[in-house]
């Protein structure tokens, strides 16, 4: 295990702008890819890609009433789980593999993985990540 006592404060906020300007190319290839998707294969693929869009924070619904009694920033810990599923970017992209390799052939489906994958890329670029268990951001 590595110890990140010996880090210093600039190569941190280095190592933290590269991997999110990484998170920010993979989330405008995922935003091109499905916007192309909707485009070529109709309306229901452009619906489902901006459903999937925005489906992974409709996960905060889960425990809507509890959110007044959270501190700010925490999630209440009912709606973590959830959260943290439709979080994790392994997910859609063994979704998308398992679409590539099986007999399976539905646009629209392809274009609301690339949806999913753009939320998931867009969130780590901009510092969301996953949860902790009592919903606070990990670190």
């Amino acid at each position: 295990m590595t110890s990140t006592t010996n880090v210093t404060p600039s190569l941190r906020t280095a190592t933290t702008v590269a991997r999110r300007t990484a998170w920010l190319a993979g989330a405008l290839f995922w935003t091109a890819f499905a916007i192309l998707e909707g485009v070529h294969h109709g309306w229901l693929a452009g619906t489902l890609a901006l459903l999937f869009l925005i489906l992974p924070d409709l996960t905060f619904l889960v425990a809507l009433d509890e959110a007044p009694r959270m501190a700010k920033g925490q999630l209440p810990p009912r709606a973590v789980p959830y959260y943290n599923a439709m979080h994790r970017a392994l997910v859609p992209l063994a979704l998308l593999v398992a679409y590539a390799c099986g007999p399976f052939a539905w646009p629209p489906a392809f274009a609301a993985l690339c949806g999913w994958l753009a939320h998931i890329s867009y969130d780590r670029a901009f510092g969301y990540g996953l949860r902790t268990k009592e919903g606070f951001q990990r670190d």
